[in-house]
């Protein structure tokens, strides 16, 4: 099963920033099903950087991607910035499935292990985020991403800063 969505599929996507007054009432888990079923936008970058969903669970969120060759570095392989994208990516929504209603968050440091490199075209990737500790104010996440065939890629953590939702 490939994640890569066409021009024409991206056209038909609900996408953009979240509506703040509309998810103060929702969890962190809550917006993650209300995007899957088309209910709130999806964030547009998952169509430039051709990542996308595939599971959200409390402290728990993998994504799928399909790096190309608008993805490449001088060096032909994947860029470290795509790498980098991805796991912040499952890492960060792993922390966002556990926030309250009122709460969001923002990412403050991120580390990535790049252990071997990934070509443009290598075929779909995976990227697992879980949450290792959820504070009142910060959270830290672990996250591996894997080729298809199970390898690693790279791994990393992430610290998320929550604060309540400022509407006004």
């Amino acid at each position: 099963m490939t994640s890569e969505i066409s021009p024409s599929e991206a056209a038909t996507l609900q996408l953009g920033a979240l509506p703040l007054t509309e998810i103060t009432k929702l969890s962190g888990l809550e917006i993650f099903q209300h995007m899957k079923e088309g209910k709130l936008p999806a964030p547009p970058i998952m169509v430039t950087m051709q990542i996308f969903l595939e599971t959200a669970e409390a402290g728990r969120a993998v994504f799928r991607g399909n790096p190309g060759k608008a993805h490449m570095n001088p060096q032909g392989t994947v860029h470290g910035g795509w790498i980098s994208t991805i796991l912040d990516t499952s890492m960060s929504c792993a922390v966002h499935t556990e926030l309250k209603p009122g709460e969001i968050y923002t990412t403050t440091s991120l580390t990535v292990n790049m252990v071997r490199p990934l070509m443009p075209g290598s075929g779909e990737v995976r990227c697992e985020g879980l949450v290792a500790h959820r504070g009142s104010r910060l959270a830290t996440a672990e996250g591996r991403l894997v080729d298809a065939k199970g390898k690693l890629i790279a791994h990393g953590t992430v610290t998320c800063m929550i604060f309540p939702l400022q509407t006004a």
